[in-house]
């Protein structure tokens, strides 16, 4: 909880883990996906994503608090099931934002889990990601083809505006936080540009 806001729950995973399978289900045909994942949470995004990839992918997750990577290697780490020791990924605690605006082209899908949807409710630092700037680095950091995947807790008009402005073509997908109940989530798929080659 922050305040009166419910930030992660264990009983509720389902659409962060949509986050994911939908994510990969765009670039399952990329040669050797690189996959950055904004958040580590209570790892529903990273388990799915490993789930869905296969050897030849990487994934990197960038987590801002180093409490939270202590705590999923502590307290957590039955939760986690060993993940954080599968080959395919690299976790650095660094702001995801930061990594974006670093590494042009590099990336086949971008996945940001970092708040309760494009408004800095954690962090604030975290605005500038869902602004028209940061959503244009998003766009420069993806390899064409390129997916950038947001989770929110509801919709948000003004952002989809954002990402089209940005050069993005959008889908919006509503899903449910568990399964076939729960409130419904907001994901939206942004694709960036031409499809690469595929395998």
């Amino acid at each position: 909880m922050l305040g009166t806001n419910e930030l992660m729950n264990s009983r509720l995973s389902g659409s962060e883990e949509a986050l994911a399978k939908l994510s990969c289900q765009r670039v399952a045909g990329h040669l050797q996906p690189r996959i950055l994942i904004g958040g580590l949470g209570m790892g529903f995004t990273l388990r799915a994503a490993l789930a869905e990839l296969g050897g030849n992918a990487e994934i990197t997750v960038a987590e801002l608090v180093p409490a939270v990577v202590a705590w999923a290697r502590g307290p957590m780490a039955e939760a986690f099931g060993g993940c954080l020791d599968d080959p395919r990924l690299t976790i650095r605690e660094t702001d995801v934002g930061q990594m974006i605006r670093s590494e042009p082209s590099a990336w086949d899908a971008i996945l940001l889990d970092v708040d309760n949807g494009p408004e800095g409710i954690v962090h604030k630092g975290n605005d500038a990601l869902y602004s028209l700037a940061g959503l244009s680095a998003a766009r420069a950091a993806l390899k064409p083809g390129g997916v950038l995947a947001v989770w929110s807790q509801g919709p948000d008009a003004g952002f989809v505006r954002r990402l089209k402005q940005a050069g993005f073509a959008v889908d919006e997908v509503h899903t449910r936080a568990n399964g076939k109940r729960g409130a419904r989530h907001v994901i939206w798929l942004a694709t960036n540009g031409s499809r690469p080659k595929t395998t």
